[in-house]
């Protein structure tokens, strides 16, 4: 016989008085804000104003015009290249602070952390300093006798935007990964070598599978941060590095044409949110 759960007014009181601020800055912050943009999308342009008249103008434009499938080809391509770079990188070095014991290993992720603690602007006008022409690399490269004078192939390019998001963003591949691998229980690891197996077996049979939810959540975080940044592209990537995150930028700002961003901007969102609904299929933000 099932039992009925009643709950009390005071109980209703309690709960709402804990979940209502979030609830409404969600809704005030985070709702209305998208929905603004969805209806701006179905606006138009005329004579540099905004004119409040329901229309497909503006995705028929994404459609037709050839050079915004091509910028959103080319965002896809550096987000999806960058989400693969960090996680070929970040994940052997989230096993390293995993394995690493005491000071050692609160010292490494705190290594890890204090980028984090820095503006979004200096990391990137850091890595500007790093790839320029007077930069780290080509004073390098010149030391050990590589070239002869700079090279101006490091920066305002696609590349560079590769290179400067994958540094940036590594932190958001390294600790969900390290959180997952902190959650496998000892005994699953101890139960293996008692059972004859080498560490390399180990790993793939028991540490892998195990870590694969932090694997899911940074791959997330990294591909829709990637995917939606616009800084980057204006600070390191010059004409040959516009993606559609920067398209859009413009459209809210030089441009004036504030539908057709709001329609650009949903279809990165609509992208955003497939991935974000892919990854909590495979359980990605309940387990991390």
């Amino acid at each position: 016989m099932k039992k009925k759960t009643i709950v009390s007014g005071g109980s209703k009181l309690e709960m709402f008085s804990l979940l209502g601020p979030t609830s409404l800055w969600i809704l005030f912050f985070v709702v209305l804000p998208i929905l603004m943009f969805v209806v701006y999308s179905f606006w138009v342009v005329r004579n540099q104003m905004i004119v409040r008249e329901f229309s497909f103008k503006n995705y028929i434009r994404f459609f037709t015009n050839p050079m915004y499938p091509t910028l959103l080809l080319r965002s896809l391509v550096i987000a999806f290249g960058v989400t693969g770079t960090t996680l070929v990188f970040g994940y052997p070095l989230a096993l390293k602070i995993y394995r690493s014991k005491g000071r050692a290993k609160a010292i490494l992720y705190m290594l890890i952390l204090i980028p984090l603690m820095t503006s979004y602007i200096v990391r990137i006008y850091t890595m500007r300093l790093v790839l320029g022409s007077n930069g780290v690399l080509n004073n390098l490269l010149m030391v050990v006798g590589l070239i002869d004078e700079p090279l101006q192939i490091f920066l305002f390019n696609r590349f560079a935007i590769f290179l400067t998001l994958c540094v940036i963003l590594s932190p958001f591949m390294v600790m969900p990964v390290f959180t997952s691998l902190e959650k496998i229980p000892k005994s699953y690891i101890e139960a293996a070598h008692d059972l004859g197996s080498s560490e390399l077996q180990t790993f793939w049979r028991v540490i892998f599978p195990n870590s694969l939810p932090g694997v899911i959540a940074g791959s997330m975080f990294i591909f829709v941060l990637s995917l939606g940044d616009f800084l980057t592209p204006i600070l390191v990537g010059g004409k040959q590095g516009t993606t559609l995150s920067k398209v859009i930028q413009v459209n809210f700002g030089f441009a004036y044409d504030w539908p057709l961003g709001a329609a650009l901007s949903v279809i990165l969102l609509s992208i955003s949110m497939t991935v974000i609904l892919v990854s909590n299929r495979f359980g990605a933000l309940r387990e991390v």
